[in-house]
């Protein structure tokens, strides 16, 4: 490989942030996606994938400015030969040991067993497993993903209860109907595979926050939904059936003659969808509305008086 600096364009002096700036641009320019009709193409984004996992690693750019790898990561070989053992006409024979000497002249070292040159060079005969058998390059992991992505989604608050589709736009431009998940909390977080930034393992992925909003009159407890229903003082006294919003949509709600403000009334199955794939519930509180200044109300109740001790449980 050429010098990984040239492939990436970057200062030998060049910072990380710079060094990772110029292959993200380098990256999306070449990723095979966007150049299914151009091998050549291919072939450099590979390039430009090894020159960034070699500089990106503070290890290994170190060593290679000292001249102790070569571009592609190998060891620079213990004799300043590139990489490998100049010896004159020797070579390894089958049983392990050498023919030959180093440099010219053909006897003396016939029978040297290599493994004893190495364990001087590094400090034991398992040194020789970091060379990859004599030549190989040096056993690295995977190549690193691309980095993750963060996204804030706000989610209104009936969408959130009802589980509706989000269509939520990526750094690309693309865009993806997002299925909200059973249990859902606010704060949560949702992992996208393979949406986040390229790199040369694979792409990283994309992390979305869910943010539900507040609503003007729905209020959430729990996997219940509450609200406070405003009833007219007849409607209390003589019963009603009346209209009752909900996440899904209005539905005709039993008002039982002599309700009292604060009495709360249950719908099955219209609350926040539970990890189960059950549904909490509605809970309706009434709240009688008295008119201010209804005058005919007043000349109906003039003269009238409840007798009753309303608040002697609570001992006043």
């Amino acid at each position: 490989m050429a010098d990984p600096y040239s492939i990436l364009g970057v200062a030998r002096n060049a910072s990380e942030k710079d060094i990772k700036s110029a292959y993200r641009k380098l990256a999306k320019e070449l990723h095979p996606d966007t150049n299914k009709d151009n091998p050549k193409a291919a072939e450099r984004f590979s390039e430009v994938t090894r020159a960034y996992d070699l500089l990106s690693d503070k290890d290994k750019r170190a060593k290679f400015d000292r001249g102790e790898i070569d571009a592609d990561g190998n060891p620079s070989g213990p004799f300043g030969g590139g990489g490998g053992f100049r010896g004159s006409q020797g070579g390894f024979r089958h049983d392990g040991g050498f023919e030959g000497g180093f440099g010219g002249g053909g006897g003396g070292a016939e029978g040297i067993d290599i493994g004893d040159i190495f364990e001087g060079l590094f400090g034991g005969r398992g040194g020789m497993g970091g060379m990859g058998g004599m030549g190989g390059g040096a056993r690295r992991g995977p190549p690193p993903k691309g980095a993750n992505v963060s996204y804030r989604l706000q989610v209104a608050f009936v969408d959130a209860a009802t589980r509706a589709n989000q269509r939520i736009t990526l750094s690309d431009g693309k865009t993806i109907d997002l299925k909200l998940p059973a249990g859902l909390e606010n704060g949560q977080q949702m992992r996208l595979g393979g949406k986040g930034e390229p790199g040369p393992g694979g792409n990283g992925d994309a992390i979305v926050t869910i943010e539900i909003g507040s609503h003007s009159f729905f209020e959430r407890d729990g996997d219940n939904i509450r609200l406070d229903l405003p009833i007219s003082l007849s409607e209390a006294l003589n019963g009603a059936k009346v209209k009752v919003p909900t996440v899904d949509g209005a539905v005709m709600l039993t008002v039982a003659p002599g309700s009292s403000s604060g009495r709360t009334l249950r719908l099955k199955g219209r609350g926040f969808t539970r990890k189960d794939g059950t549904r909490g519930d509605q809970l309706v509180t009434l709240q009688i509305e008295i008119p201010a200044e209804d005058l005919d109300l007043r000349a109906r109740l003039e003269g009238w008086q409840d007798m009753r001790n309303l608040r002697d449980k609570l001992g006043v």
